[in-house]
Formats: structure tokens, sequence, C-alpha cells
């Protein structure tokens, strides 16, 4: 309910926010998985972070496309790679 409720103006800058918070969490648990190699738990912790970071960023990328889409012209040519 809560995403639903958010004015239209302001979901783009949202969509960046947590994308970019998305990407700092993915870099954060590279670093761990690369650090901790003597912690199963912590390399475990951190593939979890990663994978979720990820899904939330090609998320964003697939939502953002999808509302570009809503303002191109019928008939016109999609040079986007989804």
């Amino acid at each position: 309910q809560a995403v639903w409720g958010v004015a239209h103006a302001l979901h783009t800058p949202l969509m960046s926010v947590t994308n970019a918070i998305s990407g700092m969490t993915a870099i954060g648990g590279l670093l761990l998985m690369q650090r901790s190699a003597e912690a199963p738990a912590a390399q475990i912790l951190a593939m979890a972070a990663v994978c979720a970071s990820a899904v939330n960023i090609i998320g964003g990328f697939v939502v953002s496309q999808r509302m570009l889409d809503l303002f191109k012209k019928p008939g016109e040519k999609d040079y986007s790679p989804m």
C-alpha cells in the first residue's frame, strides 16, 4: 500500500535513491564476501545481501523502463534492450 500511495512525481527520485542504497549494499556484500573467508555465516549473509540488492536494482530498471514506455508514442521504434 505504501508503494501505490506515492505521488507519480516522486516515483523516479525514490527509485533512484533505492537503487543507490541497493548499490551500496551490493558493494558492501561483495567486500564482505572477499574478506570473510574464514566465517561461513558472514559469507552467507553477504551473498544474501548481494542477491537481494541485485533483485532490487534489476527491478528498478524494469519499472523505470515501463514508466518510460508510458510516454512513448504509438508506432515509435523502441531502442531499449528490454
